[in-house]
């Protein structure tokens, strides 16, 4: 029995490590890459420049679709932390019928595929007249994130004793003010990594956006457009960048949730 379990304490992570180098290995080839020199698409790189990084600063598309997709980001992530936030204090409080329905119908989008709601948005909007409007963009971007914000405040409002929203309803506190006053200070982390997940999705979502988006161009929208017209190496060094931001964002979340802890330890 104890030779059995030596095997699997050193099975479980030498399993774990090779999936995590399977993952990071795609990784490991594209930062290299996008400090080469040579004017294709090569590895390992026979020279080292920043040329692609200059040239992707220097070019008016770039950086205007890097604006535009950090706009759309913001502005649907915080849409979809208020809509998605109140939705989960309505599923996990609420007493309505359907309780489980409902939760299902909130997750349909994390489950169906991004197309199906790309063609479903794509005549929706069309009937609407916001087809090709950064509101609609806006719109989309909100919906297939909301879920995420769903699933992430459910567990920090379950966590949350009910009780003390009772005590603050039984003195006379009205809903907004137990919800702004009492709710919001006490899960305000897990809005937090909601709002990280969120921008996140919106950042890189690049099918729904090729559907909707109209003359709007967003980075991963430019960088599918590119793969398609013609192999540019300044993709390697945008795709860099955003590697660098969303371990960056990941960092911060991780940091803040551990000092969280720390303090609720304490």
């Amino acid at each position: 029995m104890s030779g059995s379990g030596g095997k699997t304490r050193i099975f479980v992570p030498l399993c774990g490590a090779l999936v995590f180098i399977f993952l990071c290995t795609p990784i490991l080839i594209t930062i290299p890459m996008s400090f080469s020199a040579s004017s294709t698409l090569e590895f390992p790189p026979q020279g080292l420049s920043l040329r692609w990084y200059r040239h992707f600063i220097s070019s008016p598309i770039w950086v205007e679709a890097m604006l535009t997709s950090l706009q759309l980001a913001l502005a649907s992530s915080i849409i979809a932390v208020a809509l998605g936030s109140l939705a989960a204090y309505g599923l996990v409080r609420g007493r309505l019928p359907g309780t489980l329905f409902l939760d299902a119908h909130f997750m349909a989008p994390m489950i169906i595929p991004h197309i199906i709601t790309a063609i479903a948005l794509y005549f929706a909007l069309a009937k609407i007249g916001m087809l090709g409007s950064f509101a609609g963009l806006v719109i989309g971007h909100a919906l297939v994130a909301i879920p995420f914000v769903i699933t992430v405040v459910s567990g920090a409002v379950r966590a949350f004793d009910v009780r003390i929203e009772q005590s603050a309803r039984s003195l006379g506190a009205k809903w907004p003010r137990i919800i702004c006053s009492i709710v919001i200070p006490n899960i305000y982390p897990a809005l937090f990594v909601a709002w990280v997940f969120s921008f996140v999705i919106s950042f890189d979502e690049v099918i729904l956006t090729y559907f909707v988006s109209g003359t709007y161009v967003t980075i991963p929208k430019k960088m599918f457009t590119e793969l398609q017209q013609q192999i540019d190496p300044t993709i390697t060094a945008v795709a860099s960048l955003l590697i660098a931001g969303s371990m960056l964002l990941l960092l911060v979340t991780a940091r803040f949730t551990a000092r969280l802890s720390a303090d609720n330890r304490a």
